[in-house]
């Protein structure tokens, strides 16, 4: 009798159960689980610095190319992708959406001067006067005005601008980047000739590194098990670079005495060289 009782119950419950759960609808997610991890990392500061510990210091400006292969997560994708965007969009949307970072002038990487929201959007923005034909009878031609806004896909390269110096205090030779600047490709808008390349503005980059913390990049060793941000990357140093200036009397560029390819590729590895043998030396004296 008392088993009877139990199945009924039992039954009882389960039809109540079954109307709720055939109502019940689930909202779509795009993966088996809710990242929460990177959306709110924070940045891990720096070490304070004092002047009175710096032995050796050195500037400077290195590029990274995105056709390389190693960096093409600087480039890719194209388009907002999986949560993921390249590194132009998030400069982008940094300065003219969220206003989170300031953009400076490209002719001077001190950030003397500060450009205002109009002049980052007007970069790369072309406008073109063309001749149409109309789709329909009796297929006269007319002439129209095509605004064409900024194509991230002519962002070819980054400026980088960094200190190296040797901290007696820590004992450790670092490495901290100062300014990022995009190079866009100039391109002209009737025929589509290279016309040569354009900065587009510095950032200052412990600025942009509160951006680039929560922004995840592609990671081909571990595809997205291990979540990997633009902030991790400029860390660990974990792209392809080379020199194209160092601090000299001169205030010049390695292309300005080196003109030949080669030659100018060649000082550039000279110079990291004098870096490496520099803490090398200091440590077998």
């Amino acid at each position: 009798m008392k088993l009877t009782k139990i199945i009924i119950a039992l039954c009882v419950c389960v039809l109540s159960i079954l109307p709720q759960a055939k109502a019940q609808v689930l909202e779509p997610e795009d993966g088996i689980y809710e990242k929460v991890h990177t959306p709110t990392r924070r940045v891990v500061p720096y070490a304070s610095v004092r002047e009175a510990d710096v032995m050796w210091h050195r500037r400077i400006w290195r590029t990274i190319d995105l056709r390389e292969k190693m960096n093409q997560f600087f480039y890719y994708p194209q388009e907002p992708t999986n949560g993921r965007k390249n590194m132009i969009t998030i400069m982008m949307d940094a300065i003219l959406k969220d206003k989170t970072v300031a953009a400076y002038d490209p002719m001077y990487d001190d950030f003397k001067i500060k450009m205002t929201l109009s002049e980052v959007a007007g970069i790369g923005a072309d406008t073109i006067n063309k001749t149409q034909q109309r789709p329909d009878p009796p297929y006269d031609e007319y002439d129209t005005t095509i605004i064409k806004t900024l194509d991230v896909t002519t962002i070819k390269k980054f400026k980088v601008k960094e200190d190296w110096f040797f901290d007696k205090q820590r004992s450790v030779m670092e490495v901290r980047i100062v300014a990022i600047c995009p190079v866009r490709e100039r391109l002209d808008p009737q025929t589509g000739e290279f016309r040569g390349y354009q900065d587009m503005f510095w950032i200052y980059f412990p600025e942009f590194r509160r951006v680039i913390a929560n922004e995840e990049i592609y990671n081909r060793f571990n595809n997205i098990g291990q979540q990997v941000t633009y902030d991790d990357i400029f860390m660990k140093r974990m792209f392809a670079s080379y020199i194209h200036k160092e601090d000299n009397v001169y205030d010049r560029r390695i292309e300005d005495y080196m003109k030949n390819g080669l030659e100018a590729l060649l000082e550039s590895e000279d110079i990291k060289d004098k870096i490496r043998n520099f803490e090398h030396d200091l440590w077998e004296q």
